[in-house]
């Protein structure tokens, strides 16, 4: 079985993770109300979308 012959320092241990983090989601605000909601989908504040009431509040 194949060992390293020497340890991985910490600094490249850390540079190979640098992608392995959380991302923002996509976040627009409402041109209703003006709150910030995910892209695509129903404001969960006022129950809007693309300008039509939705859901009613």
């Amino acid at each position: 079985m194949a060992v390293p012959a020497r340890r991985t320092s910490k600094t490249r241990k850390n540079k190979r993770r640098t992608h392995y983090k959380l991302e923002v989601p996509g976040m627009v605000k409402c041109p209703n109300c003006g709150e910030f909601k995910l892209s695509h989908r129903v404001c969960k504040e006022c129950g809007n979308y693309k300008g039509e009431n939705v859901v009613s509040k």
